[in-house]
Parts: C-alpha cells; structure tokens; sequence
C-alpha cells in the first residue's frame, strides 16, 4: 500500500522551484519537439552529475538563499538515471537552498524504463511523486506515437507506482488520428480507474521539428479538425469532474490537494532555477527578474560547464511589460485565475475597459471578486485570443 500524504499543504503563493533536465532518451518520439537526445552508448551519469552540482553552485550565487518548495526533475527520460544519481541530485539542491521536509519531489518516468527495485531506489532517495509517460491506453496508438511501451508495461508502471509514492500522475494525448469521443471518454473513464490523483491530458499538437510535422505537411498524417478538438476536450472536462478531478489548468487534472505544486510554480509565476541541458529559469536578482536558458546540446552543455561552472547560454533581464504579460499568460491558464494587483502593479494599468467587458459580455473571462480576473470554460478554448486581447 501507498504511504500517506504528508505533504506540507498548498499556500497559495508561487513559491520557488527547481526544475533539473535529464536530456536523454531510448528513442525519441515522433510528435515530441521536448529537448531530447539517443545516445547508443552509456551516459557517463557520475560526470553528468558532477556539472548538475557546479550549475547548481552557479545557481546559488544569483539567488542566494531561499527556501525549496518543490523539486521537478524532467526530460528526456529521468528514469533512465540511476537511483544513485537522483539522489546525488536531490543531496545537492538541499546542499545549495533549504529544503523542508514535506515538500513535493517530482520525477517523470517512462513506463518502458520502470523497474520495481529501480522506483523504490528513487523513493529512498527522496521523490515522492512520479509523473508517468503513457500517453495512450491502446497498442496501436502506442505504437502510432512512437512509445517502447505497450498496455501491460504501462498497467505495471501504474500499479507500481501507486504502491510506492505517495503521490502519482500520468499522462495521455487524445485528438489521436480517427479517434472518436466515445473511444476516448472510454479511454479516459478507464485512466480514471487507477486510483491515480492527477492526470495531464494534452492534445496531439503538429509541431515544427519533428517527425510528425513532416508527415502532417505531406498530407500523410491527417488529425482531428478544430470541431471534433473542441468536443474533444469539452468531453474531457465533463468526464474528469464528474469523477472528482477536475481541471485546475487548461490540459492538467486533480483530486483536490493532489494538483502539482511545481508546475503550480510555473503558472503563478514563481522562481524556479533551471539547471541542465537547454533547462529554463525565473530568477529574481535584486529589483530585477531575470531568464536564463542554458545550452541545449547535453556534450557541449557539459564541456561549459567542465570549463566555466555553468551552462547559461541566456541571461535576459525582462522588463514589467514582459513580466506583465508572462504573468497573464501563465496565469490565464489556471482556474484559479490571475491576481490583478499583481498584474497592475508589473504592467502599471488597468486592463482596458473596453476590450474587458468585449470578452466579459461574450462569456469568456469572468472576475472573482475584485481580485482576481479568470477564464471561463468557453474562453479556456481560445485561451491564446483572450490573453492577446488583455495583453494589449
């Protein structure tokens, strides 16, 4: 059985992240545009771990001191790093900043890379929630996006992972080619049916770079038109509320107290460092917010860091426009909404009366209260429209 929860509960403040890439992968995917490299040799992990703790050094020096509050370690395929090495990791953050007991420890994994003995290592060493890469619940569309993985070998990660962290969330692509939506509310129910208490559940995007992007253009790969993605998703939100987890952010689901304080980080527009090939950040300097990016190909990554102490590629300070508008559209995307003092005091205006009460009247935005300004269901469609029309 499962351990209890014992998280420390959720504040409502943005927090500060750490968010480690692991960049590699057994084979990559053909709908997947992430920062993800094949290596047919072994991954030299001690000296990959050894540039991961100089980054986080480097890290530490523009931060300086702060409090963790969540950990998120992605990819690339994390679950292929040996137990050791997530907990050299892990020993290291909680070297360099101040890691509480309680807070949310998050690796993604591949059910192809899944072995018992493996999760309960990277349980010992400290995570306490896994996000599995499913992505279907059928062999042919299994096969179809590319994944090493069939149904059994994801019902095994499943199970597996439900008796071993205290918390587990996976995830699935819908809008598949010739997919109907009594097949997926099927696939769905049957997702919920797990006893899992988050789901991420994104539809299949074309995107430029990868192999399915060619396919597309070539008229080879034919997917769902805007009508059917929209019914889609409308049937999603019905089903996974009906069933006691409902949307909290446009493509991700929960029981309540199980959404994911990282990603959390992300949309209310907190500080995470980004340590890592081709890893993002958030840091506040002083008065200033800045984002940093790092290398992207792991080998040269690497050889920076060896020689300078880190792998910063980008070190940009963003303006309160900029910050106003990341705000929004991160903010946008959570039920809970953004927090309009917030915004105002970045963007140093009210939204525009006009344009506001334009999507007010329409039923695409509402505001809570006084404080805070949200999307409605129908405006979560055209999410992108909406924060453009406020942005301006």
């Amino acid at each position: 059985m499962r351990e209890a929860v014992t998280l420390l509960p959720d504040t409502g403040e943005p927090g500060f992240g750490i968010y480690v890439h692991w960049p590699f992968c057994a084979a990559k995917c053909p709908y997947c545009d992430f920062n993800s490299h094949v290596r047919h040799q072994p991954v030299d992990q001690a000296r990959f771990v050894s540039a991961f703790l100089k980054e986080m050094a480097k890290m530490r020096s523009l931060t300086g001191p702060k409090t963790v509050t969540s950990v998120f370690l992605g990819g690339g395929t994390p679950s292929l790093m040996e137990p050791a090495t997530v907990a050299a990791i892990l020993n290291g953050i909680s070297t360099s900043w101040h890691m509480p007991d309680g807070i949310e420890i998050t690796m993604e994994a591949n059910p192809s890379s899944v072995e018992a003995e493996r999760f309960r290592g990277y349980r010992s060493a400290g995570v306490n929630r896994v996000s599995l890469g499913v992505q279907a619940l059928n062999d042919p569309d299994l096969k179809f996006l590319g994944r090493l993985h069939d149904v059994a070998d994801a019902l095994k990660a499943i199970r597996l992972a439900r008796d071993i962290f205290p918390r587990m969330s996976f995830d699935l692509i819908y809008a598949r080619p010739n997919q109907t939506i009594a097949a997926w509310e099927q696939e769905l129910k049957e997702a919920i049916s797990y006893a899992v208490d988050h789901l991420s559940l994104y539809q299949l995007t074309i995107e430029e770079g990868t192999a399915f992007y060619g396919l597309h253009k070539a008229g080879k790969l034919i997917v769902p038109d805007g009508d059917l993605s929209a019914d889609l998703y409308e049937a999603t939100q019905q089903i996974t509320a009906a069933h006691g987890m409902p949307a909290y952010e446009v493509s991700n689901h929960a029981q309540p107290g199980a959404e994911s304080r990282h990603n959390l980080t992300y949309w209310r527009y907190g500080d995470y460092v980004g340590i890592g090939p081709g890893a993002h950040g958030r840091l506040t300097i002083g008065r200033d917010k800045v984002a940093t990016a790092t290398e992207r190909h792991p080998e040269t990554w690497l050889q920076a860091v060896e020689a300078n102490g880190h792998g910063m590629v980008e070190q940009e300070v963003l303006d309160h426009e900029a910050q106003a508008d990341e705000l929004l559209l991160m903010g946008l995307r959570l039920r809970e909404g953004v927090d309009l003092a917030r915004w105002q005091a970045l963007s140093g205006r009210d939204p525009d009366p006009d344009r506001e009460q334009f999507l007010l009247e329409h039923g695409f935005i509402e505001r809570i209260g006084n404080s805070r300004l949200r999307c409605t269901p129908p405006g979560m469609l055209i999410l992108d429209a909406v924060v453009a029309d406020l942005a301006c």
